[in-house]
């Protein structure tokens, strides 16, 4: 039950936030690198993973008494949370591009720190880091075309 205490409310954020900040006609007119993928990956993709964030946070306040690894969490939820205000709501691909690789940096951060304290939960943030990876080169890609 405490699971899905974690998982529900930051599933529920991201697609407020998602359904906030849709892109619309300035995205559609941005110029885009070839391996931009279609718009409706995006929903499923970030639903997957915000459900395994969810359940990465329940392991950590139920599992772990290390404080530096929940202000990691936390702050690489505040950061992805933060991404979609500045990219599609401000139309700020730049800032976008800060503040998705201050998350990038998080997560890695994240991984590094609980790889000997909670495994489960780096396996549960690996495809999270690939993604975020993935999704830095692609704003990068975008401000540098626009």
């Amino acid at each position: 039950m405490k699971l899905l205490l974690f998982i529900i409310p930051v599933v529920i954020v991201g697609w407020i936030i998602g359904w906030l900040n849709v892109p619309g006609p300035w995205y559609q007119s941005l110029t885009k690198p070839a391996f931009n993928p279609p718009n409706w990956v995006f929903a499923p993709v970030w639903t997957a993973l915000y459900v395994m964030i969810g359940a990465v946070g329940w392991r950590v306040w139920e599992r772990s008494a290390d404080k530096g690894l929940r202000v990691l969490w936390v702050a690489q939820l505040a950061l992805n949370y933060a991404w979609s205000p500045a990219f599609f709501g401000a139309e700020k691909p730049g800032l976008a591009l800060l503040v998705i690789s201050l998350l990038l940096a998080t997560v890695l951060a994240f991984i590094l720190r609980a790889r000997r304290i909670d495994p489960a939960s780096v396996a549960l943030f690996m495809p999270y880091l690939a993604w975020v990876a993935f999704a830095s080169v692609l704003n990068f890609e975008i401000w540098r075309l626009n």
